[in-house]
């Protein structure tokens, strides 16, 4: 009977809008020139995909090479190569290994593709560059939030292209990862998203901050076993990257590859420049953003993200609810109990506004955000501001403030001040915002003979 029921999974877009009826199976009205929007699509991905593609060739033929840690990487690489699995012996030119696993895997190949020299590995990245914007497109319309004309956003910043092809930083492939890791979701391939995203993690530990959403998302979606087995996927994946080093020094590794407690330079910091630097640094305000952060996530759990189920509780199928039944009765969903509930199919659109929301929580939690860290979010921009109830031009306004603010350099009191109101003004409008409708809605009717 499961089975039948998922088999007859359909998509309503607009299930706030248009609530269906018992009995009803007909779809929403489309909206005025939709059909015609959604076939632009295509044609729009491509020719954006190609514009960039000249703008990323040109910015890495003119524009001049950044050195900041890429012969620190090399240097890394090297000695991992040699054959030293000692975590505390590995330095490069600005300090010891502070990267799990994966980051030394992932820049050997580099290092093997471009032996080392810079230009070679810009080019490498500048196709990273492309596969990342290529797998954001994919995201972005499949979940149709943000208008055609708004995607050109994507392609727009010139922190994000220096990051990627004039500095050759990790976030780059961290970054790419995670968008890959959610197309998967997006899918419902949950346990090769999982293995995805740990890969991800093991390149850059600031994948963490997709963690939250993402449990959230596993327990909406999965059965109890479901969500270990994912978990599963993940957990033996890092086992696996980790096992020559964890074999030999564990201690070293973990307490390096994974520093929770790292205490990054005021100097570099873009955000909370304005505050002074004793503060800063300090133990207090360091637990103070902690508890934002967690009671933040709290909130958007329990009012926004899990409104329709009626809670965390019920939404994770730890309890049972009468609003539950009110609310999914209808579309053929059913909570039974955490262990014997069945498997949902979560919404392209809910998926990516949860784990792009979550996200943007930590970062605006985040004490110190150095340049580079503005890939961990870039991408999400657009549909966070689209999530809004803001008029094109406040939402054209905060994409170009948070733009500029990245680019000022070194950063200000000024410009972290600015960048901090731009981001609690995108944060109060996703909280003011409605919420989606999280599942696909199923036809009730059922295969013959079930």
């Amino acid at each position: 009977m499961g089975s039948a029921v998922m088999a007859e999974v359909r998509r309503e877009p607009d299930q706030d809008r248009y609530p269906q009826k018992e009995g009803s199976h007909l779809r929403p009205p489309e909206r005025s020139g939709e059909t015609r929007t959604t076939a632009l699509l295509p044609t729009v991905c491509c020719l954006l995909l190609l514009f960039d593609a000249f703008l990323t060739a040109f910015v890495i033929a003119r524009v001049p090479y950044t050195k900041i840690d890429w012969d620190a990487y090399m240097s890394q690489v090297t000695g991992f190569l040699a054959g030293e699995r000692n975590y505390a012996e590995l330095h490069g030119d600005t300090g010891p290994l502070v990267y799990p696993a994966g980051f030394l895997y992932v820049y050997s190949g580099i290092r093997y593709i471009t032996r080392g020299a810079v230009f070679p590995a810009q080019i490498v990245f500048g196709v990273l560059y492309m596969v990342n914007l290529s797998l954001c497109l994919l995201i972005y319309t499949r979940t149709q939030v943000v208008p055609w004309w708004a995607l050109p956003l994507l392609c727009l910043s010139k922190r994000v292209h220096s990051i990627f092809v004039l500095r050759l930083f990790n976030d780059c492939v961290a970054t790419t990862l995670t968008h890959a890791s959610i197309a998967l979701m997006q899918q419902q391939h949950w346990h090769l998203a999982l293995t995805v995203f740990s890969a991800a993690v093991s390149v850059k530990m600031n994948v963490l901050l997709f963690a939250p959403p993402l449990l959230l998302l596993l327990f909406k979606s999965l059965t109890i076993w479901g969500v270990l087995a994912a978990l599963s996927c993940a957990a033996i994946f890092q086992v696996i990257v980790g096992m020559p080093f964890l074999a030999a020094y564990p201690t070293e590794y973990l307490s390096r590859a994974f520093n929770l407690g790292r205490v990054f330079i005021h100097f570099w910091s873009v955000n909370f420049k304005f505050v002074h630097e004793e503060v800063f640094v300090s133990k207090p305000f360091a637990i103070t953003l902690l508890v934002v952060h967690l009671g933040l996530l709290f909130l958007f759990a329990q009012y926004k993200w899990c409104k329709h189920e009626g809670g965390i509780a019920a939404a994770s199928g730890l309890v049972r609810s009468n609003k539950d039944d009110e609310k999914l009765s209808n579309s053929g969903l059913s909570f039974v109990t955490n262990v014997n509930r069945i498997q949902q199919a979560l919404r392209a659109d809910h998926i990516v506004s949860v784990i792009f929301t979550g996200n943007f929580i930590g970062i605006v939690c985040a004490r110190s955000l150095h340049y580079q860290f503005y890939s961990w979010y870039f991408y999400s921009l657009p549909f966070l501001l689209w999530k809004t109830t803001f008029p094109t031009p406040i939402r054209l306004a905060l994409f170009i403030g948070i733009e500029l603010c990245w680019n000022v350099y070194p950063s200000t009191p000024l410009s972290s001040l600015v960048l901090l109101a731009c981001h609690v003004i995108v944060l109060g409008g996703l909280w003011c915002a409605p919420s989606e409708y999280p599942y696909y809605i199923c036809n009730k009717k059922t295969k013959k003979g079930d």
